[in-house]
């Protein structure tokens, strides 16, 4: 069966705003992120995710800790972020093949010593 592709437009509208939605996405793919590394991703305003992280947290959805000098965020544990992480999920596995390779395919680590 051939995987069908969705529009990022109806879920940046279920969201309310297109910064809400990436940084939601961001964190579901990479499990943590913070400000500047999410509004960097995206090319958009450092002041707009902080805005939406900060609501996210408020809301109870998102934590963040302090590591070194960033305030690192990710999704707080409870059935209904499980949830909307589940759904989250379900949407990465059927964006534009083009979307996905932009935004959520990056190499989070440093290669392997050695690795050729």
């Amino acid at each position: 069966m051939a995987k069908i592709a969705i529009s990022e437009r109806p879920l940046m509208g279920l969201f309310g705003s297109e910064s809400a939605y990436q940084v939601l996405m961001f964190l579901q793919n990479y499990e943590k992120g913070y400000a500047s590394e999410i509004a960097r991703t995206y090319g958009i305003s450092l002041n707009q995710i902080q805005n939406q992280l900060n609501k996210f947290e408020e809301l109870g959805i998102l934590i963040s800790r302090k590591e070194a000098n960033a305030r690192v965020f990710y999704f707080r544990q409870s059935p209904v972020t499980d949830s909307l992480r589940q759904f989250l999920k379900d949407m990465l596995e059927i964006l534009p093949k083009s979307t996905v390779e932009k935004f959520y395919r990056e190499r989070r680590r440093p290669r392997r010593f050695g690795k050729k």
